[in-house]
Order: structure tokens, then sequence, then C-alpha cells
């Protein structure tokens, strides 16, 4: 029997999963999370086969839930789902430690070859990601100007977008303000802008936001 863990701060889709797989015979959702901090106690608590982690969660992000996750539990593997397109998220979140990324909108029959996969300890690639993969080989091609991000530099990013001020983003991040400046002048920087404004833009033009 597969246990599974469901986090996500939305009631209603964690019903929709347990839903769906309620109807698997191997497979057992045994726990919820509605925060990153929920998740991570449950991590501790042990016992889990699978995390299927949400990208947006309140208080800390997917990406920092996950880096968490790992350090906390190297070996429990974890199947991303998300709102975002594949090509937004889905190579940071692999390099992150991830087992696999999923869409919210994909067949439920796809969700239980994903988490099988990587209750087993593969990876889930989807033929979209996997070609999303090869992009990301080819030197060549020419890459999103956010693809130059460093992970903490793309939380920045994405706070600084969602209109944060630098303290808010200190206290989310549990980083010093002058850390964040620091950051933020990086991020500035590989991304040839100088206003807040023109991050707020390229974000909603990339569909980079919730």
């Amino acid at each position: 029997m597969i246990r599974i863990l469901i986090a996500d701060d939305h009631a209603i889709v964690r019903a929709g999963l347990k839903q769906i797989l309620a109807e698997v015979p191997d497979m057992v959702v045994a726990g919820e999370a509605a925060t990153g901090q929920e998740t991570l106690d449950q991590i501790r608590m042990g016992g889990w086969d699978v995390l299927l982690l949400d990208i947006s969660m309140p208080s800390s992000n997917g990406l920092e839930v996950l880096k968490r996750v790992k350090q906390a539990n190297s070996g429990l593997p974890t199947l991303i789902l998300s709102m975002y397109p594949e090509d937004q998220y889905a190579v940071r979140m692999l390099r992150a430690g991830a087992g696999g990324y999923l869409t919210k909108e994909s067949a439920s029959d796809q969700l239980v070859a994903a988490i099988r996969k990587v209750a087993q300890g593969g990876k889930y690639i989807s033929p979209t990601l996997a070609e999303k993969l090869a992009t990301e080989l080819d030197e060549s091609r020419e890459k999103p100007r956010h693809a130059a991000l460093s992970d903490r530099e793309f939380q920045i990013f994405r706070a600084i977008a969602m209109g944060m001020a630098n303290s808010e983003i200190a206290v989310e991040l549990s980083l010093s303000v002058k850390t964040v400046s620091t950051y933020r002048a990086r991020v500035m920087e590989k991304m040839g802008m100088t206003k807040n404004a023109e991050i707020i833009h390229y974000a909603i033009k990339n569909q980079l936001l919730d």
C-alpha cells in the first residue's frame, strides 16, 4: 500500500485528490497538510511513501518546502502538483529534488501513474517536460531571462512581482532586510531591469504568478 501525504492549501483540491485516489486499491491518502509548516511537521513524523506537493503554499512556497523536505527526509519521493505550465517551473523543481511534475489539469490516470513511478524511486517525466529538458541542455537555444536566476533569486523575484516590500520578503524567507536588498539588486541586474514595475509586467506576461 502506497501511503500518500497531500500538501495543498485548498481544501477542495485535497478532497478531489482523495476522491480520485480512493478508487485505487494500492493507494491511501493517509495525511493532509495546508501549509508548508504543517507539511514539514507531518514529514518528520514519518511513515509516508509519496508526498503530493502544491507549488503555492502559505508561509513558504513549494520550492522552499521541497528543499526543506529533502533536508528532513531526502529519500521521500515528492510529486509536484501545480496550476503552472511545465515550462515555467518543472525544471527548477526537478533540480531541487522533485520526483515528477504534474499540472492540476492532468487526467486522473496520469496522476496515478506518476505516483506509482515516483513511489518506486523513478522520475515521472511527461513528453512535454522531456522536450523541455532536452531544450535546457541545448546551449544554443535562447532561454527566458528568469532562467538565469538562482532558486533564491527566483523567490525574491516572485515576491517583488507580488508587490511585497523588502521587509515583508525578509520575514517570509527568514532573511535580513539587507540580504533581501542584495538579492533584489542581483535580480535587477540579471533581468536588465531597474524598477519593480518592470518585474511585475514581466512576471504577468510570462505567467509566473498565481
